[in-house]
């Protein structure tokens, strides 16, 4: 016993002025040992309290569970009675409405195939007198196309400074001949004070002719040209002057005849170099001849004149035909207004047809949509938590359900269906 007392005082270690022994040593973790002793039984009964709580909810909430999932059973099974009930009015439904749009199906069919015939063949007969129209149409147009052909390009008179003779006389036949049709002009006519110009030209709707003149004086021209020094081309020069003076004179009194003839004659100079010197240094002869009404033409102003004077012929035949031309066009305008009615009648039917079968189509495409979601309607159970969110989800989502209501259409009537859960 000393022995032991003695260990238990053996000092082991020095803590300031304090001296630990072996005795003290032991008696602390004595004292360690029993708290932690403690702690553990502590915690070991909080543990197994713990575990009866969770123990006591787990069965509670398996019981509520069972409750719920009884409810849903039944009333799943009350929903499966009544879908079955709702497929059979839906066949039912939808074989009357097949029955029904194939009869109106059949009966547009019938309808809008007639309607058909008629307006076709009624088009065909507008067609064939619109045809006709045309025909005579064309006929006019081929008229006046003639009259065009007639009208040809005049050839390009080249000037010639060495002109003699009857050069000026062939010119100006050429000129008329080639840009005037038969009959619109005659050479060498007489008039009735006896006086037979080279051409006389015939006006449209019974107007004066105009009276052309070639005997141009060449001879006092080539006299100009053959003068050599100033007297001699003077004198040339004067006497050119007078011959033309007193020709523009004789054509004023012979080819001027009242209402016979034009209140102006052309008088024809063969050459464009003779007219472009004329026009130059004999301009007294030129105004002379304007106030007795004579027209000085060179070959390039007589075809331009020319084609004037066509262009007034092809003006007033055409104004002949026009009359005829705008009988068949409102003739052609009466016909496509009636080809316009029938068309719009037969749009107005076309529109109908379309309607109807867009509400057809419109119907059988509910008919189908409700019946897909007929199809694909599923009742398996709703998985179920183990926890108190999952029981709250749960019962909202059985509280929507008891509020939802489905609606079924159709042509011949309707029919509602309302889904109502058990009371949980």
């Amino acid at each position: 016993m000393n022995n032991l007392t003695t260990i238990l005082s053996e000092p082991i270690a020095r803590l300031g002025a304090t001296t630990i022994t072996l005795g003290h040593a032991l008696a602390f973790g004595a004292i360690l040992f029993l708290g932690l002793f403690v702690a553990l039984v502590v915690a070991l009964w909080r543990s197994a309290k713990a575990r009866a709580v969770a123990a006591a909810e787990a069965a509670d909430h398996a019981r509520d569970a069972e409750a719920r999932m009884a409810g849903i059973l039944a009333s799943q099974a009350e929903m499966q009675g009544r879908m079955g009930a709702i497929a059979e009015v839906f066949g039912a439904r939808q074989a009357e409405l097949t029955q029904s749009i194939g009869q109106r199906l059949d009966a547009m069919t019938g309808r809008l195939g007639q309607t058909m015939t008629e307006q076709t063949k009624s088009t065909h007969e507008s067609l064939a007198k619109l045809q006709e129209r045309l025909a005579v149409i064309d006929t006019a147009q081929g008229n006046i196309q003639s009259l065009a052909g007639q009208v040809v390009q005049l050839q390009a008179i080249l000037s010639n400074k060495q002109t003699r003779g009857a050069f000026g006389q062939s010119r100006m036949e050429a000129i008329v001949a080639d840009g005037l049709p038969h009959g619109a002009y005659e050479f060498q006519a007489t008039l009735s004070n006896g006086s037979r110009p080279d051409c006389l030209v015939k006006m449209p709707n019974s107007a004066p002719a105009l009276a052309i003149d070639a005997k141009f004086p060449l001879e006092a021209w080539n006299a100009i040209r053959a003068a050599e020094g100033a007297d001699l081309q003077k004198v040339a020069a004067q006497a050119f002057r007078r011959d033309i003076e007193v020709h523009v004179r004789d054509i004023s009194e012979k080819y001027l005849i009242q209402g016979e003839t034009q209140d102006t004659a052309f008088m024809f100079v063969p050459s464009e170099s003779v007219f472009a010197e004329i026009h130059e240094n004999f301009e007294g002869i030129v105004h002379k001849a304007h106030r007795a009404r004579i027209v000085i033409v060179s070959p390039s102003l007589l075809m331009l004149s020319i084609q004037v004077i066509q262009a007034i012929l092809k003006d007033a035949r055409m104004r002949e035909q026009a009359h005829l031309i705008q009988g068949e066009v409102i003739r052609l305008m009466e016909d496509v207004s009636r080809l316009d009615e029938r068309v719009r009648k037969l749009q107005s039917h076309f529109g109908q047809s379309a309607k109807d079968i867009d509400d057809i189509l419109v119907s059988t495409s509910k008919v189908t949509k409700r019946g897909q979601k007929i199809e694909a309607l599923e009742f398996g159970a709703q998985p179920v938590e183990g926890d108190a969110g999952s029981a709250e989800t749960t019962h909202g989502t059985g509280a929507r359900a008891e509020a939802g209501a489905r609606v079924a259409d159709s042509k011949t009537g309707q029919l509602r269906l309302r889904v109502v859960e058990g009371d949980e």
